[in-house]
């Protein structure tokens, strides 16, 4: 017998056909961690209720010595091009960034990654072995600075607009309110509320072949976006929310008009 949460308060318990005798995940509020697998969803319906059971990896690779049977040894020049320091060519390139990625994670290992985009040389190199990030307006999730506050690990990945290569940072990092810093950091008279400061330990280039595969930069190689669900839809449905979706998407694009900086 398992028990399956069809909602916050509502349980019911089914029997399972043979075929999903596993450890289930259920994709709804209140789930028990303890029915969470490491597998990947595949749905079945239960006497009309759908249960999610996860798709179980046939061949998992757990060494490098797999790995590298497969792809070969590391190229000389990938090898060694890792640098401990933000030197000149990295510098430029952070300067000129208006787009990065931030991975960061907590105690437990969950991982959150975030967008950032300002204008080019929002960025600020400190020093060799310093960066600093501005935190604008946003969803006040504050998925970021919770993590950091719990495991300041951090990796960040620089975008230069039509340029194929990224430059990768990882560190550590911790959340300040330098007023000085955050002055330096102001975009049409807005100052931050808070920088997060990167102790630099590693930093390398990476090559443009994700971006060449996936033509970032080719408008004329883009598919449409038709049939795609608008921000507001998402959070409508995922939120189970009671608004309607066109107030919930008026006032996404409200938002984004006042309250970018």
């Amino acid at each position: 017998m398992y028990s399956i949460i069809q909602d916050s308060s509502e349980r019911a318990s089914q029997d399972l056909p043979p075929e999903a005798h596993k450890r289930l995940y259920i994709s709804c509020r209140g789930v028990n961690p303890d029915l969470l697998s490491q597998t990947i969803l595949r749905n079945i319906v239960v006497s009309g209720i759908e249960v999610n059971t996860m798709y179980e990896p046939k061949q998992v690779v757990s060494t490098e010595a797999e790995i590298r049977e497969v792809i070969g040894n590391v190229l000389y020049s990938q090898d060694t091009k890792c640098i401990n320091h933000i030197d000149a060519h990295c510098r430029t390139w952070i300067e000129r960034s208006t787009f990065v990625v931030i991975s960061t994670f907590n105690h437990l290992g969950q991982v959150d990654v975030a967008p950032k985009g300002d204008p080019s040389g929002s960025w600020k190199v400190l020093d060799p072995h310093t960066i600093a990030i501005p935190d604008r307006l946003g969803n006040n999730r504050a998925d970021t600075f919770t993590n950091i506050l719990d495991n300041p690990r951090i990796g960040l990945m620089f975008v230069v607009p039509n340029r194929r290569e990224v430059v990768r940072v990882s560190g550590a990092a911790l959340i300040v309110k330098d007023p000085d810093l955050l002055e330096s950091m102001s975009v049409k008279g807005k100052l931050p509320n808070f920088a997060i400061i990167v102790q630099v330990e590693e930093a390398m280039f990476h090559c443009g072949k994700s971006m060449i595969r996936s033509n970032l930069w080719s408008p004329d190689k883009w598919e449409s976006v038709e049939g795609l669900p608008s921000y507001g839809q998402a959070l409508v449905d995922h939120g189970k929310l009671s608004i309607s979706v066109e107030d919930m998407q008026a006032g996404v694009e409200q938002n984004a008009v006042e309250k970018l900086y």
